[in-house]
């Protein structure tokens, strides 16, 4: 009877997202043991694999060519050879190429083995002092200004914390748009994670965006944590009494201003909030 041959092994593994320290010893020794490395930019990832003195043939697979790689690698799979998938940085898929090809694998019986490591969307919640009991991943968030707020809008109700990842050009307007939509929560913004000039901005949307606003350049790609929708009694008239007389002695606010943030808190009527600051003022 003739012996079936083994199917080789598809590595997913994580890579550095800024800190050529940050990998594994495992991931060093499987992407030097593997036949071939499919990258998401062979330049790129050259410079890692030269650090760690890995000579393992790279060939690409990138978002425009991943679906027209796919069968290529799989036959290589199938032949018996083992295969690592990475990205340019953190964990392949996760905004990141490799999900044609890893479930056409699964489709083919191919074992799949993660070799765990970076990623920007965890190493950013650990710090963030978010809730980390429930978590939604929205990943890039589309461009255009429609799509944008459709996809927070869908977003309002959502109780977990929010995951963004934004480019350093389009991170004022996701800002912005998320004020604008859910109101002022309180969030985290992690740009050049592990990187020399990393930096973590905490408390309010509109703290992050007054950070923001205050840069000549912003540098680096973004990874943004947003609080969920908390589930609040909404105060009774004479709590609320009492919130507006202590916002008027300790805040410089505009009576606009100040209805329309405590409105924001509150998701009540800011027409209301106004009418009653008028009064007691008076």
């Amino acid at each position: 009877m003739e012996e079936r041959i083994s199917y080789g092994t598809l590595y997913v593994v994580a890579t550095p997202i800024g800190n050529l320290e940050d990998i594994t010893f495992r991931a060093v020794a499987v992407l030097k043991q593997v036949d071939l490395i499919a990258a998401e930019d062979t330049r790129h990832s050259k410079r890692l694999l030269d650090h760690y003195g890995i000579d393992t043939r790279l060939i690409s697979c990138h978002e425009h060519n991943e679906t027209f790689k796919t069968p290529q690698l799989i036959s290589h799979l199938k032949s018996g050879l083992n295969l690592a998938l990475i990205s340019d940085a953190g964990t392949p898929t996760l905004s990141d190429p490799g999900y044609h090809l890893i479930k056409t694998a699964a489709k083919e019986n191919i074992p799949i083995i993660p070799i765990p490591g970076c990623s920007a969307a965890m190493a950013g919640l650990s710090v963030s002092g978010l809730p980390t009991d429930a978590l939604y991943f929205s990943g890039f968030p589309p461009k255009k200004s429609g799509k944008l707020k459709q996809t927070i809008q869908s977003l309002k109700d959502q109780k977990a914390t929010l995951i963004f990842y934004e480019s350093p050009r389009r991170i004022k307007t996701l800002v912005e748009t998320l004020i604008q939509i859910l109101g002022n929560r309180q969030g985290c913004l992690a740009r050049e994670i592990t990187k020399l000039h990393e930096e973590y901005v905490r408390g309010s949307l509109s703290r992050i965006l007054q950070q923001l606003e205050e840069k000549e350049t912003i540098k680096g790609e973004c990874s943004l944590f947003v609080q969920g929708c908390i589930e609040e009694r909404k105060p009774e008239t004479d709590d609320l009494k009492r919130i507006i007389l202590e916002r008027l002695s300790d805040s410089d606010l505009r009576p606009s201003d100040l209805a329309k943030q405590i409105a924001g808190e509150y998701h009540l009527p800011k027409k209301m909030i106004y009418e009653m600051i008028l009064r007691l003022k008076q």
